[in-house]
């Protein structure tokens, strides 16, 4: 596994052209899977493979192996490759554009016939052999698509929509062309048949494809928000220069109005930048300097100059694109079962049309009424719709939520957020502001405020917990000189220890030291009033503690009532002590909390949860809670929070605010039901079609544009997701 691993580094995305259906996506999957060490996962909806290969493996052997089996594949690793893949795909649209114009007018003589028949006066307006030289073009030229694509998936020892095409217009066109040939005058042609299904077939894809190029307008939209040029300083002078010539460390100038072209640091001006194509938050935030940045989005005020740390790939708004595109062409868990239906699908639907073939000769004793009806069993089946039912909505809701600011991983973590029953909540960045700040210093006698802080701070220094840097801050404030510190150690859910200009110093919580009565009380007056009570002691006496406070979120209240409403068991682990947890729980309306957990215990709280059956969902921002993360059935992170929790977490929160974890939820269950009503129409369309066809119900042109409108209709009914609002 070891050796897989090493081998498994690179990754990289294929645009996949000539699908047409899931079963072809899943050909795809399975030819890029047999190679060496290769993990490859094709979405059928987006038309695109996530590929992870060995690093000594050329990428044009992945795209080899793709056209081996009768498609296009192009790399989108660079803006190049997607520029070709983009006039690869444009090409083929207005290729198949242009048959579909060709087969309209081909057809078109055809209605005259189709009228006159359904007006009861029978077939024969036009003569056969000019209905014959008609069809013809109709259906080895431009139907020649669905011949190639039977070829490959047959000889790939597979059956794809294709060959339920291919078999059933032909079928309809040979007997046709038999009757026209040997001049057999009381039997009817059915070149219409033929002609207008391989039309219709064409108008859906045309249709579908259109329709699946919007399931991902919300990553295109987030790629058009970069600017292309930027003004940066080149000689004292800022000059226009492509974006993609900058590199870290250079200085670029922003104007009002104007969109960011790279991440950086703000090092001079004042303004506020409108975040909400990263966060989904509406209110401008302010900026100055020292603040960071970020590529697309929008400068509302003052002019800004700016140091890059990131171009390109580099960007958070190229990371988060990443991270939406994999998400979107990963599987949910639900998809399952529509693939194990899709793969046996056409060769059920071969053998149905066979038997109809067969039973309706022995019923009727003639066999045009037989073929026709096996016709329509095979042109009506249609696995495109079931394969379209998953991803599409799929994207779409990912897509929509990182409009929001929530970044789902993949489609499973979209897809069990709704079945969650327990959230676990960390206090500290995630309920309260994460900023904690000191309220009162305390020195007991012999000692000073000013000297606690000093000692405090200077031994916080080389700690990076939020704590911590409110000690530092408030001795900053005060401009208290800070002193360098020898023999630092950190203690796990204690506190720390060093020495201070020679004196051994230890900030800790007040259990980690042997405090007095009068002492004890005066801690737990303080902590009662939601202060977090850090001990000092200086030269082994106890010198005073610091209490400190972080504020509540303003949205946390309403967001724990909603999770209340819709079920769910919150509960808040924190390490602080009981008086701070309950004023905190309180002040926010959550009925269970538990204090005093170390970090390693939240993760055990975790696993008690889940053994009693529940779907755990753990929500934090900080190294201490990966543990617990990675424990959790699906877990959050907000994206203020470390590198550590964001990369364990299932879902990364842009905006800090539970309210997110709360439309996180609303837009996995609108999804979820998106899925189920595609899957329904799927199921029912080819549950009440296919037999109507069988029992000669059913027209093979009615058949035809049924088919060709299941597909759409499911793609349509994805695309509806857009208009929810959460």
């Amino acid at each position: 596994m070891e050796s897989f691993e090493k081998q498994t580094q690179k990754d990289t995305e294929l645009q996949l052209i000539g699908m047409t259906c899931v079963n072809c996506a899943a050909k795809i999957e399975k030819t890029l899977n047999a190679m060496p060490n290769v993990k490859a996962s094709v979405n059928f909806a987006t038309e695109k493979a996530i590929v992870h290969f060995p690093p000594d493996m050329p990428v044009k052997d992945l795209i080899l192996a793709v056209q081996n089996v009768g498609y296009q594949a192009f790399q989108l690793d660079s803006e190049e490759d997607v520029h070709k893949a983009e006039a690869a795909a444009h090409a083929e649209y207005k290729k198949d554009l242009f048959h579909f114009i060709a087969a309209v007018v081909l057809t078109l003589p055809f209605l005259a016939e189709m009228i006159s028949m359904f007006a009861g006066e029978g077939h024969g307006l036009i003569p056969r052999n000019i209905q014959w030289a008609l069809a013809t073009p109709v259906q080895f030229w431009i139907g020649a698509r669905f011949y190639k694509g039977a070829y490959f998936a047959l000889r790939s020892k597979t059956a794809n929509m294709d060959v339920l095409v291919a078999l059933g217009t032909t079928m309809a066109y040979m007997l046709s062309a038999v009757i026209t040939a040997t001049q057999m005058h009381q039997h009817h042609v059915y070149f219409e048949a033929s002609t207008m299904v391989i039309t219709l077939i064409l108008l859906g894809k045309l249709m579908e494809s259109r329709a699946k190029g919007k399931t991902s307008e919300a990553v295109e939209g987030l790629l058009r928000l970069q600017p292309k040029k930027a003004f940066a300083e080149r000689n004292g002078e800022f000059v226009e220069v492509d974006v993609k010539d900058l590199k870290p460390g250079d200085i670029v100038r922003v104007k009002n109005g104007e969109a960011l072209p790279i991440d950086g640091d703000v090092v001079d001006g004042q303004s506020s930048v409108d975040e909400s194509m990263l966060t989904g938050e509406s209110i401008p935030v302010a900026k100055k300097p020292g603040d960071a940045v970020f590529a697309a989005t929008m400068n509302h005020e003052g002019t800004l100059k700016i140091k890059v740390t990131g171009v390109g790939a580099k960007t958070q708004l190229a990371q988060i694109i990443k991270i939406v595109t994999t998400a979107q062409g990963s599987k949910a868990p639900i998809q399952r079962l529509a693939d194990k239906i899709s793969s046996i699908f056409v060769p059920v639907v071969v053998g149905i049309a066979f038997v109809t073939l067969i039973a309706t000769y022995f019923w009727t004793g003639d066999w045009t009424t037989a073929l026709i009806s096996a016709v329509s069993v095979l042109v009506i089946a249609c696995p495109c719709a079931l394969g379209l039912a998953t991803p599409t909505a799929v994207v779409v809701g990912i897509g929509k939520a990182a409009q929001a600011g929530i970044l789902f991983r993949d489609a499973k973590a979209l897809e069990l957020a709704e079945k969650m029953n327990v959230l676990i909540l960390d206090k500290t960045g995630t309920i309260t502001e994460g900023k904690p700040k000191v309220q009162e210093v305390v020195p007991f006698e012999g000692f000073s405020k000013e000297k606690i802080l000093i000692s405090s701070a200077s031994l916080e220094q080389g700690s990076s917990h939020p704590l911590a840097h409110a000690i530092v801050e408030e001795a900053k404030a005060k401009r208290l000189a800070l002193v360098n510190v020898e023999k630092f150690k950190a203690i796990s859910g204690s506190g720390i220890e060093g020495v201070v200009a020679g004196v051994d110093v230890k900030v800790g919580q007040p259990a980690w030291f042997d405090l007095s009565d009068e002492q004890s009380v005066l801690v737990k007056t303080y902590q009662a009033k939601g202060q977090t009570v850090m001990v000092v002691s200086i030269s082994g006496k106890i010198a005073g503690f610091i209490g400190v406070a972080d504020q509540v979120r303003e949205s946390s209240r309403a967001a724990v009532a909603a999770l209340a409403a819709k079920g769910i068991q919150v509960i808040m682990v924190t390490g602080d002590n009981e008086g701070t947890a309950k004023e905190i729980s309180r002040q926010v309306g959550i009925q269970e909390y538990k204090y005093g957990v170390k970090p390693a215990d939240k993760a055990n709280i975790v696993v008690a949860m889940k053994r009693k059956k529940k779907i755990v969902a753990m929500v934090g921002d900080g190294i201490n809670d990966a543990p617990a993360l990675a424990m959790a059935d699906i877990s959050f992170s907000m994206a203020s929070g470390t590198d550590v929790a964001i990369e364990a977490a299932d879902i990364t929160l842009m905006k800090s605010d539970l309210g997110s974890v709360v439309q996180a939820l609303d837009l996995s269950g609108m999804t979820l039901k998106k899925i189920r009503q595609n899957l329904f129409f799927a199921f029912i369309y080819n549950v009440l079609g296919i037999p109507l066809a069988a029992l000669g119900l059913l027209n093979p042109m009615i058949a035809g544009a049924a088919m060709a409108a299941s597909s759409v209709s499911v793609v349509s009914n994805s695309l509806l997701l857009k208009r929810k609002k959460i």
